[in-house]
């Protein structure tokens, strides 16, 4: 009757503040900004377990739904789209092992190996589920990973569904948004997302566990058009479903996706629907409160560091860039100059080994050497080998001075010597820098899961210990690394810095051993202070932009949605009164919230500073079922046919219920219409 049956409907509308677009709003890189990511804590024990048939070694098949079993909703991904993206080379392996690119953050987000945990996988169907919100935290799709970790196919098959639903401009939050970068330019959908120019991003938090090249292309702090968001809405929506893991773990494939959807429905209408506005005036608070403040803060720091030009900031951002890219490799000459070098390490050795197998015959000797022929016959196969050795080392360094155009050799006196002598000790300061940063950077995953609100006792405990077995492996590493760092002159490390999340964006800047890196001006810390501070002022800006769209799109849509309910119920009153009644009941649900919604704007439009307008706009979304289209009488004679029909009769309606839901409309309507008021305060 509301005409709201088509294909991907709910998806299209599920945000009013995303999806419902009205004319003249100003352009934005974003047409919307959505986050996705998997979770482990939706596994489903297979069916074959409970029973008690699998051993360790059996191969667990995929137990599909069957049809008069299957759990059919529009929000749920089924298995045969999700399988359309995967390939021969993806399956079986996580996103981060399938294209070999060089991405300098893969090595910290590799999943662990399928070979590893496939033991696991033989217990569960589904290990997980994977879901995309929207930056206010509506669920937009949902699909089952099936024996398996996060693969790429659920991420592909998650943004091809979003791109078939809202075009073009869509900007999407991942972990590991930079490596999806290249996965997804190389996939069946690359194609298509590059002309509907979509963008894949990275998450606030992960963000800062990449490295600081990355980040300067990938973080939220450093990405035009994000303003505030964070775009970590996924863990947030993970929080509270974590509660269905008890109602889940053992149910059927039916029974656990229709636990799944009607809890995200139920969160979307009683929860995320009904903070909507409270979300934007937060949001609205922290952006003002970030320009009032901010650029004091600003000019403090600009003084400090004797700039006066805030555009130098992004100036200084291209520099790092450049210096941080510069850093990717070694110099060839300078690899083969360390190879030479130890290698001419290892030939002198070759020749000192060579004459401390030497023997020298005297006349007081040589009759105890002919009488132990046996260690003779030692002596003279270790020297035999040696001279072997010393000849392969000398081979090798007459190659590599062929390389190199060397036409005398070095010894130690030489400055060639002295300089490869460095350049091996800054490698090995460097791999040692490598392997705390790694430390680091698991010690954080492990921290955030700790403190995530639902993480078991014994978890916790177990995942303490691993903290503690963390900790001495730092401390064991920074050992390593102040020992490598000392004769370089280069800055030690206390356990005690090293273990502070926001160190590392800073450990790039310890790397270079070719030059003094405090020589540049955005290598201080005031500078970097500067940098983020000017950049959250100007997303800040932004975010106010944004923000006024939305509430702009709001305002717009309570008194669409309002309208076109009370015609939908004007329609059928007097032909179809039980269809009225039951459209009347939605109409009660999606008003519910109405006042909350009034209270909350009007608090916007009184915050100093306020920038938008509480105005209702024209909606650009007129088509069948939108708000803002006329509602037509749909046949519906073969439903009124069924054997509820009996419902028809009036009298069967609670008269007492029907009179009080009639006022509390009429009361919520009159509210609605006070938005125009409120703007003439204004």
């Amino acid at each position: 009757a509301l005409q709201r049956d088509q294909p991907d409907w709910r998806l299209k509308h599920c945000c009013p503040a995303c999806t419902y677009k009205i004319q003249d709003e100003p352009a934005m890189r974003f047409k919307m900004l959505f986050a996705q990511d998997g979770n482990d804590s939706l596994k489903r024990v297979a069916t074959r377990v409970l029973d008690g048939n699998l051993d360790d070694t059996d191969q667990l098949a995929t137990s599909l739904p069957t049809l008069e079993h299957a759990f059919h909703h529009e929000q749920y991904l089924t298995r045969e789209f999700v399988e359309k993206f995967a390939s021969d080379q993806q399956t079986g392996h996580s996103i981060v092992d399938e294209h070999g690119d060089g991405n300098l953050c893969a090595e910290r987000w590799k999943n662990m190996k399928d070979s590893v945990m496939q033991k696991m996988w033989n217990v569960f169907d589904e290990t997980g589920a994977f879901i995309a919100v929207c930056r206010h935290g509506f669920c937009l799709v949902i699909a089952d990973m099936v024996q398996s970790g996060e693969q790429s196919k659920y991420v592909l098959a998650v943004t091809s569904k979003l791109l078939d639903a809202f075009s073009s401009d869509l900007g999407g939050g991942y972990d590991i948004g930079c490596q999806f970068k290249t996965t997804l330019a190389s996939s069946i959908l690359g194609e298509h997302a590059r002309s509907l120019n979509y963008t894949s991003l990275v998450n606030a938090f992960h963000g800062h566990a990449h490295n600081r090249l990355c980040q300067l292309d990938n973080l939220t702090t450093y990405v035009e058009g994000l303003g505030l968001e964070d775009l970590e809405g996924c863990e947030r929506a993970f929080l509270k479903s974590n509660a269905l893991v008890p109602s889940t773990r053992y149910a059927s494939t039916f029974h656990r996706r229709q636990a799944i959807t009607c809890y995200f429905e139920h969160n979307d209408e009683m929860e995320v629907y009904a903070n909507l506005t409270k979300f934007l005036l937060n949001n609205y608070k922290q952006a003002l409160d970030l320009l009032s403040n901010g650029h004091a803060t600003l000019e403090q720091l600009m003084c400090e560091l004797r700039v006066s030009d805030p555009a130098i900031f992004r100036q200084w951002l291209d520099e790092e860039r450049a210096y941080l890219k510069s850093l990717l490799q070694e110099p060839a000459e300078e690899t083969l100059q360390m190879e030479y070098w130890q290698r001419l390490v290892n030939l002198v050795g070759s020749r000192y080994t060579i004459l401390s197998t030497w023997t020298v015959v005297t006349a007081d000797n040589v009759a105890s050497i002919r009488s132990d022929g046996r260690a003779s016959r030692k002596a003279e196969t270790i020297c035999r080998h040696a001279q072997e050795n010393y000849e392969k080392d000398l081979k090798v360094v007459q190659e590599l001075e062929g390389c190199l155009g060397i036409t005398c050799r070095w010894v130690l006196e030489d400055g060639e010597w002295q300089v490869a002598a460095r350049l091996v000790a800054n490698r090995k300061y460097q791999r040692a820098l490598d392997n705390v940063e790694c430390l680091v950077v698991s010690r954080i995953f492990e921290l955030s899961k700790m403190n995530q609100s639902g993480t078991g006792y014994k978890l916790r405990k177990h995942i303490g210990k691993a903290l503690q077995t963390r900790s001495a492996a730092i401390r064991a590493a920074l050992s390593q690394y102040n020992a490598a760092a000392k004769p370089l002159g280069r800055r030690t490390l206390e356990f005690d810095e090293v273990v502070e999340y926001t160190f590392l964006a800073d450990f790039d800047l310890l790397r270079d051993t070719r030059q003094d890196v405090s020589t540049h001006p955005w290598a201080s810390p005031t500078a970097r202070l500067a940098i983020n501070t000017f950049f959250k002022l100007c997303w800040a800006e932004e975010e106010v932009t944004r923000l006024n769209v939305e509430i702009h799109r709001i305002v717009t849509y309570l008194i669409d949605e309002d309208c076109y309910l009370r015609a939908c119920e004007a329609l059928y009153r007097d032909t179809h009164p039980a269809l009225t009644h039951q459209i009347s009941i939605y109409h009660g649900i999606r008003s519910h919230f109405t006042p909350s919604h009034l209270h909350s704007l009007k608090k916007i439009s009184c915050l100093p500073g306020f920038s938008g307008t509480l105005t209702p706009g024209v909606s650009l979304s007129r088509g069948q079922g939108d708000s803002a289209s006329a509602p037509n009488r749909v046949l519906i004679e073969s439903l009124l046919s069924s054997p509820l029909a009996c419902i028809d009769d009036e009298e069967d309606i609670d008269e007492d219920a029907k009179e009080d839901l009639g006022v509390t409309l009429e009361e919520r309507g009159e509210a609605l219409q006070h938005i125009l008021t409120i703007t003439t305060d204004v």
